[in-house]
């Protein structure tokens, strides 16, 4: 792996997988009692969030404290940053402080490839969602659940719906399950599709119906009002109608077909509340992952070790199963 993770466009392969194979092994040893482990005890992990968002900085605080990593949690409300200090001089600051790692959310794309280019810290740097850009750790865990219920993801068909334009996780995706040799279709009306979309490594289309029944999981994507300034389609109930999953879709999807989304769901229009409380939905179980995959990331990032699991956690754990059996 690079020094940071910024996007999913610089993940090789080899990379991708060494990230999925040591969350596997962490998962693992994550279902024991006794779930910390010392791999990055002494280090100190920054999440440093720009935007809202109690799910990712949560995840991500678990997966530090998990590996006994020290974790601040810097938020721009209430800080230096609401009152006019600039994400340089945060960094400054920070870097100042002696943080190993930064986790950044920002709602300006690219924030975290300055952040870590732009020469202000010798931190490694977590891109955890810019703008519209990229979130790299939801892809990886995206994929990472997917790989467990469909076996592997050459060839596997994946389909993503909804707000592609707005959605970051949508970009991160599209590029992870490419260079993991699955197809990925992007199902959106026009108006949700970003401009150069053709040069993306997926296919295209505008009618959910014509795809479901191939595809071997679904995302649906929230729409992101948050981030519209004009009106994209028509009303909430057309485009419930068009782009959203209900059980009556849900039904013709192939018989071992995974169900997904990002989160947070707005249920009754992307997805309907049956189909996201089915036995088919892993949502919640997308969320139980972020924690391995953050916690694979963390550890090939600030241990030093590039193999797929460290002597560390391999001696603990046995040093565990030992104690465990005298």
């Amino acid at each position: 792996m690079k020094r940071h993770l910024l996007s999913t466009a610089d993940l090789s392969r080899d990379d991708a997988v060494l990230i999925l194979d040591t969350a596997e092994e962490i998962a693992r040893l994550s279902a024991r009692p006794i779930k910390k482990l010392p791999t990055l005890r002494g280090r100190t992990v920054v999440n440093l969030f720009f935007e809202d968002s109690t799910r990712t900085r949560t995840s991500f605080e678990v997966a530090a404290k998990r590996l006994s990593a020290d974790v601040i949690n810097f938020s721009a409300k209430g800080s230096s940053v609401s009152k006019g200090e600039s994400l340089k001089d945060t960094a400054l600051t920070l870097e100042a402080m002696g943080a190993d790692a930064v986790v950044v959310r920002h709602s300006a794309s690219g924030a975290a490839y300055r952040l870590a280019n732009a020469g202000w810290t010798t931190s490694h740097v977590v891109n955890a969602g810019d703008g519209t850009h990229e979130h790299p750790t939801q892809a990886l865990l995206d994929a990472f659940t997917m790989r467990r219920h469909l076996g592997g993801l050459e060839g596997r068909r994946v389909t993503i719906v909804g707000d592609v334009l707005h959605s970051r996780v949508a970009r991160s995706n599209v590029r992870l399950l490419a260079t993991l040799g699955a197809q990925v279709t992007l199902v959106a009306p026009p108006t949700l599709l970003p401009v150069g979309i053709g040069g993306w490594p997926c296919e295209v289309s505008y009618d959910l119906d014509s795809v479901v029944p191939a595809s071997d999981a679904i995302m649906m994507l929230r729409v992101q009002r948050e981030r519209m300034s004009g009106g994209f389609f028509p009303t909430e109930r057309e485009y419930s109608r068009r782009y959203g999953l209900d059980a009556q879709r849900m039904a013709k999807l192939p018989e071992k077909a995974i169900v997904m989304h990002p989160g947070p769901m707005v249920r009754g229009m992307e997805i309907s509340a049956d189909v996201a409380d089915s036995v088919r939905s892993v949502i919640v179980e997308q969320v139980a992952n972020g924690v391995s995959v953050r916690m694979a990331v963390l550890y090939l990032l600030l241990s030093g070790n590039q193999s797929a699991i460290g002597p560390d956690i391999a001696e603990n754990d046995n040093t565990e199963k030992k104690g465990a059996g005298a």
